[in-house]
């Protein structure tokens, strides 16, 4: 049986919903398809319950230090982590639920859970019935990347998916990977009272950042205890007396880490292997995203990719970001591209990273004339008001055109305060227009017109 539709939605995660429900509502008939669990990996497996996580482990660490507060708390501090899953659990089953029930409520809009796969560029089967439709939007997003390593068929290792499901302490949690997941993860349950070893191929851990940002980052992990091993460009693991083995260097003998769980977080594939792709004659690259130009179309008329599986973003806020695209441009003829959007991120260790626009290794080889300006968090009195002195504050500015090429906020609250600054790198305003604003004390957004007020040129 074939049922025709105006629009076919294929995935539930941050841009699938919004999309399904604009179309809707502007009258279209519409289908949505999802197989697994409503809300795509930010709400089920991502950021909202890794955040959920990452407040219970700071809650833990705050408890722990509550003297240097002059707080006392006469018993020892325990973690249930029975309980901190429960709460993981409610809050991110909560928000599944609540896309569901949107998405069954939505007028116009037909809810398919199922397996789709397309039979031409025009039609995808979901449990045996075909949905046709003039305009098909791709929104299957990612999964774990599981890295040929030697040895690994032979254990059992964890994902960020299947950390999920853990109720119980790791004796010692060995991590593969030094990048976003890692380093949250590592955080976390260092804090929760796990041992905890961080193992990185490169020299340094996110080394997409500058060199000062990745050892602030290092700082703050072995600060807490988290050991950190770099450089290991030859890993293989092995069960060894019960234990997991991790071999990190290619000469024997060498430097090994032995620990109880295995963590690997080494990236993230596109769940595009299985969609039937070749059948509409969409074309992927060699790691498997969907090929799509500056508007999110696809090689084939009528086909888009919108969120992780496009390649164009894998974050939560450019998946959504790619819905008001695509809408804007089908439902308003606006002329959105995903070209205009600006670089932001966070690390969500604590205190976190916020990211906006270039690095300095990025503005360098850009042969920009750039002005920096840098400030500890040791100089922040809000930083200091609440004990939380680690990291720094850095912002880089064109010396010509006056605009903010990037920045970085390293430090308690940055993950917020980054917004004041790429509020204006969308404006394209000056630089000098928010070193004149008069922005609250006491709070870490007042220094950034300081920061502003010492520029220098970038060595």
């Amino acid at each position: 049986m074939t049922t025709r539709f105006d629009a076919v939605i294929i995935g539930t995660g941050q841009s699938g919903p919004s999309l399904a429900a604009r179309l809707a509502n502007a009258g279209r008939k519409v289908a949505i398809v999802e197989r697994k669990r409503f809300g795509g990996t930010c709400v089920n497996t991502g950021c909202i319950p890794t955040k959920t996580l990452v407040a219970s482990a700071y809650a833990a660490h705050l408890a722990r230090h509550a003297a240097d507060y002059g707080v006392m708390i006469d018993r020892p501090i325990k973690v249930d982590m029975k309980r901190v899953k429960a709460r993981k659990d409610t809050v991110a089953d909560t928000a599944s639920r609540a896309v569901e029930k949107w998405l069954k409520g939505t007028a116009n809009l037909s809810v398919f859970e199922g397996h789709a796969r397309f039979e031409s560029p025009f039609t995808v089967r979901v449990n045996g019935e075909v949905l046709e439709a003039k305009q098909i939007f791709i929104n299957v997003g990612a999964r774990a990347l599981v890295p040929p390593m030697q040895g690994l068929d032979q254990i059992d290792y964890l994902t960020n998916s299947t950390m999920m499901e853990i109720d119980f302490l790791p004796e010692h949690l060995i991590i593969v990977g030094g990048s976003y997941i890692g380093l949250e993860f590592g955080q976390m349950y260092r804090r929760f009272g796990a041992q905890v070893t961080i193992v990185e191929k490169g020299p340094r851990v996110i080394a997409r950042e500058d060199e000062d940002v990745s050892q602030g980052v290092l700082d703050i992990l072995r600060n807490e205890g988290v050991q950190v091993e770099a450089g290991a460009e030859c890993m293989a693991v092995e069960k060894r007396d019960g234990k997991t083995v991790v071999r990190l260097d290619c000469a024997d003998g060498s430097r090994e880490v032995t620990g109880s769980h295995l963590l690997l977080a080494v990236g993230r594939v596109p769940n595009t292997d299985d969609l039937g792709l070749a059948q509409a004659g969409v074309q992927t690259d060699a790691r498997g995203y969907i090929t799509v130009d500056d508007q999110l179309r696809t090689n084939v008329p009528g086909i888009w990719a919108i969120g992780d599986c496009n390649g164009r973003g894998a974050f939560t806020h450019t998946s959504y970001n790619d819905y008001e695209i695509v809408a804007d441009n089908l439902l308003n003829g606006e002329h959105r591209s995903v070209n205009d959007r600006l670089t932001t991120y966070g690390l969500f260790i604590d205190p976190p990273l916020g990211r906006a626009g270039l690095t300095e290794t990025e503005i360098r080889k850009s042969g920009y004339k750039a002005l920096v300006g840098k400030r500890p968090m040791t100089r922040v009195g809000r930083a200091v008001e609440k004990g939380e002195t680690q990291g720094f504050m850095k912002i880089a500015v064109d010396a010509e055109s006056k605009q903010i090429l990037g920045a970085a906020i390293l430090g308690v609250g940055g993950d917020e305060a980054i917004h004041c600054i790429l509020d204006v790198m969308y404006t394209k305003a000056p630089y000098t227009v928010l070193q004149r604003s008069v922005n609250i004390h006491p709070t870490v957004a007042e220094l950034i017109p300081t920061i502003l007020g010492e520029l220098k040129p970038m060595a």
